[in-house]
């Protein structure tokens, strides 16, 4: 699957559904009849949607976990608490759970956005907000890039 990007204005219905984006499925060839799996977000208030295949490969290495150290037992617990899969209907909405949808106070405008091997869905004002948080990018740029060498072929 390459790598997916853009950001995509959406409304969600009054049962929770929303229109996948045109675009970001063209993007997911094959992947997307294969399902979903959204949950939460670990450091904002947004879901995180995983396509299948992602979320098989980040629970294998969660399955690896000693779940009788406490620390791993509740991180997986508090991770995968919320998980639910979701496959798009013949029209190709999604639905949001209630609870998740609670928890990232999503009201009716989102955002969908392409991140790389997932899809993150916001709150449009809540994104908004998000991005008008006084950062400063290249110095984020450094401490998180810094280290990687852009010369390689890989």
């Amino acid at each position: 699957m390459a790598s997916l990007i853009g950001e995509y204005d959406c409304k969600v219905d009054a049962k929770g559904r929303f229109m996948f984006p045109v675009d970001l499925r063209k993007q997911m060839d094959s992947v997307f009849d294969k399902g979903f799996v959204i949950n939460r977000n670990l450091h904002q208030k947004c879901l995180v949607l995983y396509p299948i295949s992602e979320w098989n490969r980040l629970n294998n290495k969660l399955s690896k976990l000693n779940r009788l150290i406490k620390a791993n037992d509740v991180f997986v617990r508090r991770f995968t608490g919320g998980a639910t899969n979701s496959d798009a209907d013949s029209s190709g909405r999604l639905l949001i759970p209630r609870s998740l949808t609670q928890h990232a106070e999503i009201k009716s405008d989102i955002k969908v956005l392409g991140s790389n091997n997932v899809i993150e869905i916001w709150d449009k004002t809540l994104y908004e907000e998000f991005l008008n948080q006084d950062v400063n990018i290249e110095q984020l740029a450094q401490d998180v890039l810094g280290g990687l060498n852009f010369n390689d072929d890989e």
